[in-house]
Parts: structure tokens; sequence; C-alpha cells
């Protein structure tokens, strides 16, 4: 499996692992699945922090480069064809970091690993 962390799972692995659902865990926790984080979760995360809606520990650009190297994670680049897929997806759910993190989840093969509803309006699969 490929998990694709959404970008609450993402934090709450790094910070509250203890919010993670048990399947997520699981995936989470086996070594033979390579994790993965959209690069538009890392710009959520980065414009969520400089609104001050989200404190971290660190500056963004070491805090996350830190946790995706401790919790090996690779980061996946936002590709055209996942923005473009993002413009297609169905629903009315217009959070456009969702759309694109959704969108990665289709274009690359990955599980997305999210608690996020939203994601099943877009017709996204996710594991929770």
């Amino acid at each position: 499996m490929r998990p694709l962390l959404n970008t609450c799972a993402f934090l709450w692995l790094t910070t509250e692992p203890s919010r993670l659902s048990q399947a997520a865990t699981v995936a989470l926790d086996d070594e033979q699945n390579e994790l993965f984080l959209s690069e538009a979760s890392i710009w959520e995360i980065t414009l969520k922090h400089k609104a001050g809606k989200l404190p971290l520990p660190d500056a963004p650009r070491r805090w996350i480069s830190d946790e995706l190297q401790f919790h090996g994670i690779q980061s996946v680049p936002i590709a055209s064809e996942a923005i473009y897929l993002a413009s297609e997806l169905p629903g009315d759910h217009r959070d456009p970091f969702d759309r694109l993190i959704g969108a990665h989840a289709e274009f690359g093969s990955f599980k997305l690993v999210s608690p996020d509803d939203a994601f099943k309006t877009l017709g996204i699969d996710s594991l929770w």
C-alpha cells in the first residue's frame, strides 16, 4: 500500500498520534508501506501557520522537513495533471487543498489516509 496522508493525518501523526484511527495507525506503522505527503499539505500547513491558525514547535521549513525525515515520509510534488484532475473531481466541496490532495491520491494511485468525509463527496476512497 502507498498511503498518502492528508494534512490533518500528518499533523496528528507528528503531534497527537493517539488521534489516529486504529486502521490508520496499522497502515502507517507497516514498514512495507511507503508513506507520502502531498506538497499541497505542506503549502496548507505553511499558510495556516503564517495566519496564526496553526502553532508549530519550529518554523515550518525546518519542522516539516524534520518530521518528514523522522517518519520516513516522501513529499509528492504538485503535478499539472493533479491540478487538472482536482478541478474535474465530482462534488461541490470547494476546499482547494482537499481537492488537490484527493487528486494526488487518484493520480498517483495512493491510498488516502484521512478522517475527513469531504473526500467521499469528491469520489475519493480513504482509509480511516
